[in-house]
């Protein structure tokens, strides 16, 4: 006769481990979450709008957008010569 409490520890053991198994991965997916909320920032301008609209506050230590500035020759106007203007238009 085979004696059914024999095996019960092994199963047990089992049972406890897809138990472990479970709880980490819930931890590891964040599920358990952390206690503490994340405030978002707030900004303050700290000045008045006299305007009536809205003030767009940024991080001022914020890294801006790349831009690549064209590279183009700057030219003076050549003095004497008077560009044409627009006709006049009649009424």
């Amino acid at each position: 006769m085979a004696n059914p409490e024999a095996n019960s520890g092994g199963r047990w053991l089992l049972i406890l481990g897809a138990l472990a198994i479970l709880l980490l991965l819930l931890w590891q997916f964040g599920m358990f979450g952390t206690g503490q909320e994340q405030a978002e920032p707030t900004y303050e301008a700290g000045v008045t709008d006299a305007g009536g609209g809205d003030l767009i506050v940024g991080d001022s230590d914020a890294e801006g957008v790349p831009v690549d500035v064209p590279d183009t020759p700057m030219t003076n106007v050549p003095l004497g010569e008077e560009s044409p203007g627009p006709s006049p238009t009649p009424e």
